[in-house]
């Protein structure tokens, strides 16, 4: 009888590991698995399709175009260029991405938001920016730092985060992702702009607002806009 306690911790412990496993890319049991849409020319590998490693090309491994400035002439002034699983299928069970962010001058935002599924870490190559994030209740504390070119900040995994250019040039940021697709959630858009829209009612309570500058919100972020 006394070992049975030790075997139920053991077990409370193993779902515990596997729930924390799960929150994140599992790590590879082979070399690599490109991504495939045709399971017809895939193997069966780690719980994924993959292209048979014997056909794999570098090209799989492969993506080119970050030198490029993405266009910020938008509300916000800003641009992502994504490189995920969808851009390169190398990446798939690796659990690493990369994006490029190009803010415009005075005012440039990547609006807060979160990644469900990575940690982003962001370097400064170009301009001055004010980034930040907030941690989760109770608390909801503010984390930020004004970078330079060289300065890195790192965003924890599900948290909200933003930057802001706040020079008078072209800001350039480039940031890795803990997942080969983190996701994105823009607060802004996913409250004010979801489809369908949530009942105002909800969003006047919430965020203590007139019911009149909720519609008007929804009206700004609503699907017609995007």
């Amino acid at each position: 009888m006394k070992g049975i306690p030790s075997i139920l911790v053991a077990f409370a412990l193993l779902a515990f590991a596997c729930s924390l496993a799960s929150a994140f890319d599992p790590s590879p049991l082979q070399d690599f698995c490109v991504a495939i849409n045709d399971t017809k020319t895939g193997v069966f590998v780690n719980g994924k399709f993959c292209k048979d490693p014997k056909l794999a090309v570098a090209d799989d491994f492969f993506f080119s175009g970050l030198n490029r400035p993405g266009n910020t002439s938008n509300l916000v002034g800003s641009n992502v260029t994504t490189v995920n699983v969808d851009q390169i299928p190398g990446l798939n069970t690796l659990g690493i991405s990369l994006v490029r962010i190009d803010y415009a001058p005075y005012g440039g935002l990547n609006p807060p938001h979160t990644h469900p599924r990575g940690t982003e870490i962001l370097v400064v190559v170009e301009g001055t920016l004010y980034v930040g994030f907030v941690t989760s209740n109770p608390d909801n504390r503010l984390f930020a730092k004004v970078l330079n070119p060289g300065d890195v900040f790192v965003f924890p995994i599900g948290l909200i985060h933003f930057q802001l250019n706040i020079g008078k040039i072209d800001a350039v940021a480039f940031a890795g992702l803990s997942s080969q697709n983190a996701g994105v959630i823009t607060i802004a858009d996913a409250v004010f702009g979801s489809n369908p829209p949530i009942n105002p009612d909800v969003l006047t309570k919430a965020f203590q607002l007139d019911k009149n500058v909720v519609t008007y919100l929804q009206s700004r972020f609503g699907q017609t806009n995007k």
